[in-house]
């Protein structure tokens, strides 16, 4: 018991780092949002959305970590192009594509518009000067490394979780009303909807690149042993899991709870918004809005510094500096469509690699049992992007028929989780393929007589 209270004690800030890198602002806009539109149903509605916004990210820092904590390596299994690819996708979709964009859009969403009039809301030029400022404030930090952005970060967490404590807390003991009917896909398909809702906190993707900065963090500490590393990372994945599903169902229950008092939005920051004034009038709003636009300003730089890092080690004839410069101006330029389109142009294409994603995390976990043979791999992974293609361009409305007819003939792909099966088949084949080649080219070595 003595031992495991002082691996407690010695591994707890492994766990509050990897929470920190996880709870993003942008992560804390959709549970309200969820909790609103799911409403009596939002058991279910929320239990989806934990599985794939906490379970499977706390599976991917734990394989990823198992294998050395490098994706591109880990990718590379499949093939070297495709470990470069994939990597970059990942890096690209939890950078400037999506997550940094979504920063600033945040930003503006909680802390700047709830104080405009209707008629400078509809406008463009708010969020446009707002992300403009934004931005350069981010450039500045990105292009100059300190350990500011750490030290704000280290009491920026902390500091945004006992918000929200105060939030939830308060919401509980007076409710602001009662909770409402569900609406849209949450009337019957509350499980699903929450489990591809998940996907917008993108925490799957940033697992498989945070996996190498926990095993870099424990190397730092003198921490060589693999199996070492894989127990305090399992530990310190528990911990940051264990407060990510605190956070979440917190945010749900304010959502459930506000439709009386603040209307329903379109979009989650506005929810935390409104609510956070319902609760504690304008100074809970206040404080809310300055805890997550620093959280936000810090999330972006340490996106920007990351993606500059990754892309400037692909391609070493540009430089850190430039690849920042470019990052950052891509940003500025994708956050002014707005936190609402944004979130309605990312579910497609997370649609698409998500399902790629879990399925090679899961295979890399057990892919010793196939002598890590490419060709498991690779069927699986097509088979897989196969169904989760159609879902993605299905959702933007275009549809074939005989795509659609394939893909609607598979069991669960009314729930959006078409690829399951698919996944499955393409490993269980590969694996025979590779038993069958092994068994030959064995044969051929060593003729019977």
């Amino acid at each position: 018991m003595k031992n495991f209270g002082s691996f407690v004690k010695d591994n707890l800030a492994v766990g509050f780092m990897l929470l920190a890198l996880f709870l993003g602002a942008g992560n804390i806009i959709f549970p309200p949002l969820l909790g609103q539109q799911a409403g009596e149903n939002v058991l279910p509605a929320i239990i989806g959305f934990l599985i794939t916004g906490v379970g499977l990210p706390l599976f991917g820092i734990v394989a990823v970590a198992k294998n050395g904590g490098d994706l591109q390596q880990v990718a590379s299994r499949v093939h070297p192009w495709f470990g470069v690819i994939f990597t970059s996708v990942v890096y690209l979709s939890i950078g400037p594509l999506f997550a940094i964009p979504r920063t600033a859009t945040v930003t503006y969403e909680i802390g700047i518009d709830p104080y405009l009039s209707a008629s400078q809301s509809a406008s463009w030029l708010p969020l446009f000067i707002t992300s403009g400022i934004f931005f350069g404030i981010c450039l500045y930090l990105a292009m100059n490394p300190t350990k500011l952005v750490d030290r704000i970060g280290k009491i920026l967490t902390p500091a945004l979780l006992i918000v929200i404590v105060l939030l939830a807390i308060k919401s509980f003991i007076s409710p602001m009303g009662s909770i409402q009917a569900a609406q849209g896909p949450y009337i019957d398909k509350a499980f699903s909807k929450g489990f591809i809702e998940g996907y917008l906190t993108m925490d799957v993707l940033a697992s498989l690149v945070f996996g190498i900065v926990v095993v870099q963090s424990l190397q730092a500490r003198g921490i060589m042993d693999r199996a070492k590393q894989v127990t305090i990372t399992i530990f310190a994945g528990i911990v940051a899991a264990l407060g990510l599903a605190f956070v979440y169902v917190s945010l749900a229950w304010i959502g459930v709870s506000s439709p009386e008092a603040t209307g329903f939005f379109d979009d989650g920051g506005s929810v935390i918004a409104a609510s956070a004034k319902v609760l504690y009038g304008n100074a809970g709003n206040i404080i809310l809005s300055a805890v997550i636009i620093l959280a936000c300003l810090t999330t972006a730089v340490g996106l920007i510094s990351a993606n500059a890092t990754y892309f400037a080690k692909l391609f070493p004839k540009v430089s850190y500096q430039t690849f920042a410069i470019i990052f950052t101006l891509f940003s500025f330029l994708i956050s002014n469509f707005g936190l609402a389109t944004l979130i309605q142009i990312t579910l497609p294409v997370l649609l698409f690699i998500y399902p790629i994603a879990m399925v090679l995390m899961f295979m890399v976990v057990i892919d010793k049992a196939w002598e890590r043979a490419p060709i498991v791999y690779a069927l699986a992974l097509i088979a897989t992007a196969f169904v989760s293609l159609y879902d993605g361009i299905s959702y933007v409305g275009l549809e074939i028929a005989w795509y659609k007819n394939i893909v609607s003939a598979l069991p669960l792909a009314d729930q959006s989780l078409g690829w399951l099966v698919p996944a499955i088949v393409g490993t269980i084949i590969g694996w025979i393929i590779h038993a069958v080649t092994k068994s030959v080219k064995k044969s051929a070595t060593h003729p019977t007589n």
